[in-house]
């Protein structure tokens, strides 16, 4: 079965870093993994956990966030944002049957194209590993509907 598997993998890119790196990759013809679904962001700082759960929710069997190494995010402090919000996250997915393993945050320069193509690659292997998430989508959708219900 893990090898019919074909994971879905949303990645949320930082505009000023990791989304460089990968175009760099791709413009340099590095061979990596074609199942993530790239969003750009302006930081990652910018990636609100709800983003994370609306991905799980619709399809996605991973997700990937790539920021700024610490230090030099464009936005001075964007990626310690997302640091701190990614322990809460892990947590808050274990608590509707997700493996925090489903979710993975890494610093990618611009002039790392390579360290993209081996992330993407580790990452998918990963989650093709874990198998799909189709079992606990239920579990977040009954989770969302009665978070939406609450006054």
């Amino acid at each position: 079965m893990s090898e019919a598997f074909n994971p879905r993998i949303v990645g949320f890119f930082c505009n000023w870093c990791t989304y460089l790196a990968a175009d760099l990759a791709g413009t340099s013809r590095m061979k990596y993994a074609p199942n993530v679904r790239v969003v750009r962001t302006m930081c990652s700082g910018r990636v609100d956990p709800q983003l994370v759960v609306w991905a799980f929710r619709n399809g996605a069997d991973g997700v990937l966030i790539g920021g700024c190494h610490p230090g030099d995010c464009h936005y001075q402090e964007g990626n310690y944002k997302t640091l701190r919000r990614m322990g809460l996250l892990r947590t808050m997915l274990a608590q509707l049957g997700i493996e925090p393993d489903r979710l993975r945050l890494e610093w990618i320069s611009a002039s790392e194209g390579e360290r993209l193509r081996d992330v993407m690659n580790e990452f998918s292997a990963q989650i093709r590993q874990l198998g799909p998430l189709e079992t606990k989508s239920s579990v977040i959708s009954s989770q969302s509907s009665v978070a939406q219900a609450a006054p």
